[in-house]
């Protein structure tokens, strides 16, 4: 971050103070609650983290410093409680990416449309001169699990990606909600969700490494006591399933 955009001292002392604040609400909410389920705490809960999460970022910015605690996220679905028989589901899918090397997702663009449109072969004038209009002829020729599958020889790189299945009582109408299709999701019918991070793969990899640790002394011990057959031991990685919601 540039020093022009960090935030200022006055910011990150207003986003402490927010925090304090916000503590405050979320005790006196804790004392009044009126059972396990209250959603003024629920909403107090909510708030506190917002302010904490702000609070974290701007003292990162300004004075690269962290928190010494961490506020439970607060995307955890509710309960379910759409139809017990579902007749009909959605499936809304997200994926983001980084625009890793444009000249590339050009490149592999402009090599689409000069199949398609020969006379826009190789000229800045075609739809895959700029990078947006790139992005709308690859994912017009290719499917997003394809784009996903081979990201890289777009020029993409992967970021974080979530899946989620929703239930309903009865199938929409055609195009009903095509104006405005992630609108008005009623968290409440969604079955499950898969989410893709690196925060995960951050998480997981203390664990395989230790696992790989171990792996090889136990093939070093193998070597040292003469046993037949060590170094026709395979090596299997784990392999992560992207499931997305």
């Amino acid at each position: 971050m540039s020093d022009a955009a960090q935030p200022t001292a006055a910011e990150v002392r207003a986003a402490a103070e927010a925090v304090k604040t916000a503590l405050d609400r979320h005790l006196a909410a804790v004392e009044r609650r009126s059972g396990e389920d209250d959603p003024a705490v629920s909403e107090a809960f909510n708030q506190l983290a917002a302010a904490a999460e702000v609070y974290d970022e701007l003292l990162y910015d300004r004075y690269d410093e962290v928190t010494p605690f961490e506020i439970p996220g607060t995307d955890e679905l509710p309960p379910y409680a759409g139809p017990e028989e579902p007749n009909a589901i959605s499936v809304l899918i997200r994926r983001d990416y980084a625009v890793a090397e444009p000249q590339r997702l050009l490149a592999q663009a402009q090599r689409v449309e000069a199949a398609d449109y020969e006379e826009a072969a190789g000229t800045a004038e075609g739809a895959a001169g700029t990078v947006p209009g790139a992005l709308g002829v690859l994912f017009g020729e290719f499917e997003p699990d394809e784009i996903a599958s081979r990201h890289k020889e777009f020029g993409l790189e992967e970021g974080d990606s979530t899946l989620w299945v929703t239930a309903a009582e009865e199938p929409l109408e055609a195009g009903e909600w095509l104006e405005a299709p992630f609108e008005h999701i009623d968290q409440q019918g969604v079955v499950c969700r898969f989410d893709v991070s690196a925060v995960f793969d951050d998480e997981d990899d203390t664990d395989e490494d230790d696992e790989d640790l171990e792996f090889v002394e136990e093939d070093e011990e193998d070597e040292d006591d003469g046993v037949e057959g060590a170094d026709d031991v395979d090596e299997v990685d784990g392999v992560g399933v992207d499931a997305e919601r």
